[in-house]
């Protein structure tokens, strides 16, 4: 992760397998707002897995979206972007009380017991999990490979652009959704993607651990175009529109595909308890999930995953750091589109707040 003895101001750019996302905030009387954004499609082929294989179209690709940016034109080259979370690996270390000094030296000796790379072969970046325990300190660890890192570095710099930060996208989702500086109980943020889903246990302030699995809401318009035999445009559409809320036809393809990703949800929830009761005597089980991205948006998902799970199951708010409430402004993009701007506007709050 790229770091400067300076702080000048950034926007956030999230990079995903078929999209980007652009999310500029200034300031204004002290108060923070969107001065503008955009998005763009990326066609097949050029990201594959979080791994760039046509770093020349992608630069294209980013060139052209800022090029037709809504709100105010961009006039910084300072860029803060996400890097894949299927690429990135992050995990907490338990080290002996020690000075901030000595914690480096620490982790290059722990790190690649946690990484299934070697150390040459990384870029990584820590900070200090608060508070300390009596006899131990815990360490948040993120590192992606080398090659990976490099790659999109130099797409960035190819767009004419320079990368003040990257960042695995945990981070600025965690940033986007989690009110700062309040005592946080335990959350699950779920990114509902296009090509695979994010798990984000958030506890006592800090990241626990995170999950990437496969499933994808574009999966869910596969079996509509096969089942209905209709094309994936029509079949995106039925989603959109009828998602579990229409007709039975439809949420009678959806469901059973939405209890086995229910099921493998609450896999992830019973180690999270069992983890933290374990370490944390006065652990609190986790009673509240936020769903962001675009796979947020199909209809009756909050219920029906409520009813599966047994727990709350509410929209995350990406406006919940940037906008004060109760709002004095409607924000330039509406709660249904932001969620799949979530990682970019949590990247342009590290930009603006740094």
């Amino acid at each position: 992760m790229t770091n400067f003895s300076f702080n000048p101001q950034g926007f956030g750019l999230d990079i995903s397998d078929f999209s980007l996302k652009i999310a500029v905030l200034e300031k204004e009387r002290g108060d923070l707002k969107l001065a503008s954004f955009g998005s763009a499609a990326i066609a097949s082929g050029i990201i594959e897995k979080g791994e760039i294989k046509d770093e020349e179209k992608l630069s294209e690709i980013i060139k052209n979206a800022l090029s037709q940016i809504k709100g105010k034109k961009i006039r910084t080259k300072y860029v803060l972007a996400s890097l894949p979370e299927e690429k990135s690996f992050l995990d907490r270390v338990r080290l002996p009380l020690m000075e901030q000094k000595e914690i480096e030296a620490a982790i290059r000796f722990e790190i690649e017991n946690y990484i299934p790379f070697p150390l040459e072969k990384v870029y990584f970046d820590f900070e200090k999990i608060q508070p300390n325990h009596k006899n131990y300190q815990e360490v948040l660890i993120a590192a992606i490979p080398k090659n990976i890192a490099e790659s999109y570095s130099r797409v960035l710099e190819k767009a004419g652009l320079c990368p003040l930060a990257l960042e695995p996208e945990c981070l600025s989702i965690s940033r986007a959704l989690i009110k700062k500086d309040e005592t946080a109980e335990p959350v699950l943020m779920i990114d509902l993607g296009k090509t695979r889903t994010s798990f984000i246990f958030f506890s006592e302030n800090n990241i626990k651990f995170t999950s990437t699995i496969l499933f994808s809401f574009e999966q869910l318009t596969k079996v509509l175009s096969e089942k209905m035999e209709v094309s994936m445009d029509e079949a995106e559409k039925i989603k959109c529109e009828q998602g579990l809320m229409g007709k039975k036809e439809v949420s009678k393809i959806l469901i059973p595909l939405l209890i086995n990703f229910a099921k493998k949800t609450e896999g992830l929830l019973e180690y999270f308890n069992f983890h933290q009761n374990k370490n944390l005597r006065s652990a609190k089980p986790l009673e509240k999930i936020l769903l962001c991205g675009g796979g947020a948006n199909l209809k009756g998902i909050e219920d029906f995953l409520s009813a599966q799970l047994k727990i709350k199951i509410v929209l995350g708010n990406p406006w919940i750091n940037i906008l004060k409430t109760p709002l004095k402004q409607t924000p330039k993009i509406s709660l249904e589109h932001s969620l799949g701007y979530t990682s970019s506007l949590g990247l342009a709050l590290r930009g603006i707040l740094n």
